[in-house]
Order: C-alpha cells, then structure tokens, then sequence
C-alpha cells in the first residue's frame, strides 16, 4: 500500500510595492524546497529575458477571456489593461500532490483566493514606516516622480487592507522577516489535524 500523500498548503502574500515582497519569496523558495510559488498567465507581450513557462504563461487576450468563460482561474485582474490570473486546476493538483505553493497577488485577487479557498494562508507584508517605503521606491531610480506618487497612492489603499489577512509581517530587517514568514509556514506543518494524520500510529501506540 503506498504512502498517503499530505495535502500541501496554499500561501497568499501580498504586499504594497516596495515592501520587499518579491526578495522575501525568493529567499523562501530558496530555504524550503517544499514551497513553490504559482506561475501566473497573462496577456501582457513576454519582455526581453522572459521565459514563458517561467515567468509567466503568456497567451492572447481571447485565450485568457475563454480560460475565464470555463472557470479556470482561481482569481484574475484586468491591469493597466492587460489581465493576470492563477490557473486553479494547476494550484488544486500541486497542493495535492504534496507541495505548498505561494500566490503572489494583490489584496484583491487575495480576496477572490479566501472566497474560493478559505483553508489557505494569507499573509500580508508591510515596510516600517511610509518614509522608508517612499526611501525604497525612490531609491530604485527606475521611476519617474509622478509613477513613485502612484505606487504610493496604491500602497496606501494595499494597505487599508491589511487587516484583512490572516499574518502580518512587518519587513523592516529582512532576515528577521524572512524568519517571521518561515516561522509561518514550519507552523501550518504542525497543525493537530496534520499531526494526526502523519502520526497516527504514533499517538495510537502512545495512547494504549
């Protein structure tokens, strides 16, 4: 009789832009081979280095609009006029398959996730305070002063939200923040439910 496979966990982390967000992930991935993080489809044209299948899985505008028409996205969003979505079927076969898997979405798609999946994880990412928030979106020197003003604009209304998540980290030390979110994740694997099904022999011996 082969083993039972443990359902993986689905992580939802947001977070205004510039809280450091996409380097915290990358560090996870790197720190727990049993995470994994969604590729997104969009209609947006692939850019110079992007992969599809890496990056992102790019398709056609009708392509994406019939993908929506069969239900296949867990959450989707028109932005700036070109749409993202994460594939549900894909996200249901992973996390069955074992692995946890991380969405990297905005409040909003999070909110579809919660609807659609209420079991998963949400975890909202924050900078410690707004100067340095508007220090780190500055400090990239790829913006223009009017683009930096409308991602602040947009932080402030991520933020509103913020309460509505299940953890919030707080990414002023990054190492401290990655501990903070592996902390999270080390502490989903050792829920009672998990437990009792990975050690159920265990607490039956102990038990008698």
């Amino acid at each position: 009789m082969s083993p039972t496979v443990e359902q993986g966990t689905l992580y939802v982390i947001s977070a205004p832009s510039g809280a450091g967000k996409t380097s915290l992930v990358a560090a996870m991935l790197g720190n727990d081979n049993k995470l994994g993080v969604s590729i997104s489809h969009t209609t947006r044209p692939m850019r110079e280095g992007e992969q599809d299948g890496v990056n992102y899985h790019f398709v056609s505008r009708d392509e994406f609009e019939a993908m929506i028409a069969r239900g296949e996205f867990l959450e989707h969003a028109d932005v700036f006029g070109n749409y993202y979505g994460t594939s549900h079927i894909w996200v249901r076969e992973t996390l069955a398959g074992g692995q946890d898997v991380i969405l990297e979405i905005d409040w909003q798609g999070a909110e579809q996730v919660r609807r659609l999946m209420p079991e998963c994880v949400s975890i909202f990412i924050v900078p410690p305070s707004a100067a340095t928030l508007r220090e780190r979106l500055t400090g990239r020197g790829t913006d223009a002063p009017d683009v930096v003003e409308r991602r602040l604009g947009e932080a402030r209304e991520e933020c509103q939200h913020a309460l509505e998540f299940d953890f919030l980290v707080v990414n002023d030390d990054f190492d401290v923040a990655l501990a903070d979110l592996l902390a999270i994740v080390r502490s989903q694997r050792v829920r009672i439910g998990v437990q009792q099904d990975r050690h159920s022999e265990l607490l039956t011996q102990l038990s008698q």
